[in-house]
């Protein structure tokens, strides 16, 4: 028997626990406060508390999760630069190729959600609720707040706050630094950088035999607080973000990666266990370690890496910017305001413009549609009722997020001819 059970792998465990936790979650709110049977009652009276302790579990897995993301961006960027000093044109190269991808990528992202926003028209017939006391909306960033947050006021506030882009600045500005030094200083810190992301890397692994325990109690936390029943009146509007992101993958990223001779079955057989991930806890920076290793195992050299997934967690938000797409015109249909094609470019070049640098806020996404609501004069009731649904959108378009910006990593590395895939055999495709 237990022979057997160490034969299922990671990915196997982690889709068992997300099938345990949501009939967890799902079952909970069924049982009813007067049911007979007395060992129900009891049961049911210590539910709270079980929940408590469940979303604990998921908590800790979390926070061990994220206590990865600076050492690991900072180490890899760090060595990616400075220990390709004879190569800085390389570097600039990669940066250069990497935005006018991103930028590319995620305009496709918007015009999909546009269209589909159109075609389906999930916001017509909906009634939005009437505001008992309209809140301050969320501050909209300006294109100075926008540019000013780039710059970490302090590295280690922005390691605490796992602020990626901050992070991302301060180490390519060391890593520049650190190509200007020679001697013993300069090896002691590349030494000091390539022991940092090794033993990272490591920690990931011994985090990542907890999985399946931090996933499945954050599937049972998510479902057990939404219910199933939440897609009854927002159905429409999460069928249509779904099928719209469904298109995006077939007509964007599945050609980007035919173009660039990407092995679509390989790659996808690499990502699947940080996608479930992105999928279950609805964060992109719980997936990020696990990203870092298993791009790494595809044959994507890890200077690539190191700067493509951060770069991309700030530039190339494929899945939320196609959500702010939908979302935003979404609400114009439930307000009954009839946008022009003119307004709703418009909308698009706000949207774009104001995602940008701000992903390690939390609910960045509502944030950013927020903002952009009241500066076209739409009712922010909008936002309290695609509250409901966000959970089950976000788990869609954090998986998209972090599919995009793997694949991005991939296609610059066969750019910059570097794309090295071992023999299928001998692909590390476990988290260990």
């Amino acid at each position: 028997m237990i022979a057997q059970l160490r034969r299922i792998s990671l990915t196997q465990w982690i889709i068992i626990a997300m099938v345990a936790g949501g009939l967890f979650g799902w079952l909970y709110p069924k049982f009813e406060p007067d049911l007979k049977t007395w060992w129900l009652q009891t049961f049911r009276s210590e539910m709270p508390d079980a929940f408590t302790y469940i979303k604990v579990i998921s908590n800790l897995f979390l926070r061990l999760i994220k206590c990865i993301i600076t050492p690991i961006i900072f180490g890899t960027l760090v060595i990616g630069i400075a220990g390709h000093s004879d190569d800085l044109k390389a570097v600039g190269r990669l940066a250069f190729k990497s935005i006018i991808y991103f930028e590319i990528v995620t305009t496709l992202a918007l015009v999909v959600g546009l269209l589909a926003v159109n075609l389906v028209k999930p916001g017509v017939g909906v009634v939005l609720p009437q505001p008992s006391a309209r809140a301050e909306p969320p501050k909209q960033q300006t294109v100075a707040e926008i540019i000013e947050h780039i710059v970490p006021k302090s590295f280690f506030q922005a390691a605490a706050e796992n602020d990626v882009l901050q992070v991302v600045t301060f180490a390519v500005i060391f890593g520049i630094a650190l190509t200007q030094v020679s001697g013993k200083p300069k090896e002691t810190m590349l030494n000091f950088c390539e022991g940092l992301s090794e033993v990272m890397f490591k920690f990931t692994g011994l985090v990542m035999k907890f999985a399946p325990l931090g996933i499945g109690a954050a599937m049972a936390v998510t479902v057990g607080h939404s219910g199933i029943v939440v897609l009854k009146n927002l159905g429409m509007l999460v069928a249509t973000l779904y099928g719209a992101l469904i298109v995006f993958i077939l007509v964007v990223l599945l050609p980007v990666a035919l173009i660039a001779k990407i092995p679509v079955r390989r790659f996808f057989k690499a990502v699947k266990e940080p996608a479930l991930i992105a999928f279950t806890t609805t964060s992109s920076d719980a997936a990020l370690p696990d990203a870092f290793k298993k791009m790494i195992a595809f044959g994507v050299p890890k200077r690539i890496v190191s700067f493509v997934l951060p770069t991309g967690y700030s530039f190339n938000l494929d899945g939320s910017t196609l959500y702010l797409a939908v979302a935003s015109v979404f609400v114009a249909q439930a307000a009954g305001v009839d946008l022009s094609l003119g307004q709703q470019v418009l909308m698009m070049l706000t949207l774009m413009l104001t995602s940008k640098g701000i992903a390690a806020v939390p609910r960045a996404s509502m944030v950013v549609l927020s903002g952009t609501l009241v500066a076209f004069g739409l009712p922010l009731e909008g936002v309290v009722l695609i509250l409901g649904v966000d959970e089950l959108m976000d788990m869609a378009r954090t998986t998209v997020n972090l599919t995009g910006n793997c694949l991005a990593s991939a296609v610059m590395a066969r750019w910059e001819g570097e794309l090295t895939l071992p023999p299928e055999e001998d692909t590390v495709i476990a988290g260990t």
